[in-house]
């Protein structure tokens, strides 16, 4: 079953960065912002998470946390996370089990070839694990602004 506006997300547990199991039960009382990218160290997914890191202080001041997933490996992801100073956690999705849960799969093209890809998507989540906005196909420039006018809007709520 994949994730719908309006509806509590089904509890997920996964691996993430800093030796940490990340569970959605484990975060109620807090909005999440679960953001999925394609791949570590490229030049979209990197601004991305430099956004998310810039503006980190904001969304922990409207009660909200940021999760980054994608299908790289914990390792790389520490890298990332390392290189880019990133204050929260990224999660490896090498089996695409969150990645299915939240229907992120999807056919791209690069180059004249096809193949199975993360779309790049962001997921707010309130207070009470309901999913209250999403964000598909994801154009990087001014996201996550939208991301944290939402949370903020939602927390105030």
């Amino acid at each position: 079953m994949t994730v719908s506006v309006d509806q509590p997300v089904a509890d997920f547990t996964a691996a993430a960065t800093s030796g940490q199991t990340v569970t959605l039960a484990a975060l109620k009382g807090r909005q999440v912002v679960v953001y999925f990218y394609p791949k570590d160290n490229t030049p979209g997914c990197t601004t991305q998470g430099q956004g998310f890191r810039d503006q980190y202080d904001a969304f922990k001041a409207a009660n909200t946390e940021v999760i980054g997933v994608s299908r790289d490996s914990l390792k790389t992801h520490e890298n990332f996370k390392a290189k880019q100073g990133f204050p929260f956690e990224l999660i490896s999705d090498k089996t695409e089990e969150l990645c299915e849960h939240f229907d992120v799969i999807k056919l791209k093209k690069l180059y004249g070839k096809e193949y199975m890809g993360v779309d790049r998507s962001t997921f707010l989540i309130d207070k009470d694990g309901v999913l209250r906005q999403e964000w598909r196909g994801v154009k990087v420039p001014g996201h996550v602004d939208a991301v944290l006018a939402a949370a903020q809007a939602l927390n105030k709520g």
